[in-house]
């Protein structure tokens, strides 16, 4: 039997069989978990519907995390069909493609905005509405960052700002969720080759100093992440809240 068995757990930002989001859904599917996957858009539901259906995911639904309705919809899906939430699973970043290159003085106010309410802002909402759900189970949530947020790296600009503005809503929200049993963890992990990365110029210069200099001297991949997030997730990490924990192979620790 499995460290989550019997538990469910809704995992938001599934793009491919690559993306850190499905590391962590297999990963919590493996110790027993009932699971839930979204989609944005027809592209993305073609793509994550068979993703769905190899893991026996119970819940699949649409969610643009911008639009407050189709959260609150999601949830009651979710509420339907399995009357409460043990784990929230926030994987969920944007920002537009101008705003990844060049200089970051020169990002747009709307794109500023965009950046911070997709990649941050979505986990206060998606918290708040999973409150009720969460409350009955003393329930875990986890989302994802990147050292981006504490140091400068090249083309990722808005999005570092964003994963910042991300770190700090994790501790608030612990704060204000703790006293309800409820908590709130990130992972920071290393480079993964994911959808998203791609979007990010010279991605592949950022792999080989991550393989080529951290103690582990290997790149992390989307199963190490999703091992983590499992352990956060079960009985390993009941005591832990309002965290980043690093999954880098150590790359965090080094000076330049």
């Amino acid at each position: 039997m499995g460290t989550l068995s019997g538990k469910r757990a809704l995992v938001l930002g599934v793009a491919n069989e690559r993306s850190i989001a499905w590391g962590i859904a297999q990963a919590l599917a493996n110790e027993g978990a009932h699971i839930g996957l979204t989609y944005v858009g027809e592209t993305l539901e073609r793509r994550v519907r068979p993703l769905a259906e190899k893991i026996g995911a119970d819940v699949l639904g649409s969610c643009d995390v911008t639009d407050d309705g189709q959260i609150e919809q999601l949830l009651g899906e979710v509420q339907s069909q399995w009357g409460r939430l043990d784990v929230l699973v926030h994987a969920i970043a944007f920002a537009q493609r101008d705003d990844l290159t060049g200089r970051f003085v020169d990002t747009s106010r709307e794109g500023f905005r965009l950046a911070l309410d997709v990649s941050a802002y979505s986990l206060v909402a998606l918290t708040r509405a999973a409150m009720p759900l969460l409350c009955e189970s003393g329930g875990s949530v986890l989302t994802l960052t990147f050292a981006g947020s504490e140091r400068v790296f090249p083309n990722y600009n808005v999005m570092g700002v964003a994963k910042a503005a991300l770190e700090s809503s994790v501790r608030y929200l612990a704060a204000d969720v703790g006293p309800d049993g409820v908590r709130v963890n990130a992972i920071s992990a290393g480079p993964i080759k994911t959808l998203s990365a791609a979007g990010i110029r010279n991605f592949r210069d950022m792999l080989h100093v991550a393989e080529e200099r951290a103690p582990l001297r290997r790149n992390v991949s989307a199963d190490d992440v999703g091992r983590l997030a499992a352990a956060l997730a079960g009985p390993a990490g009941h005591g832990v809240t309002g965290q980043v924990l690093y999954a880098d192979g150590g790359l965090s620790i080094l000076g330049v």
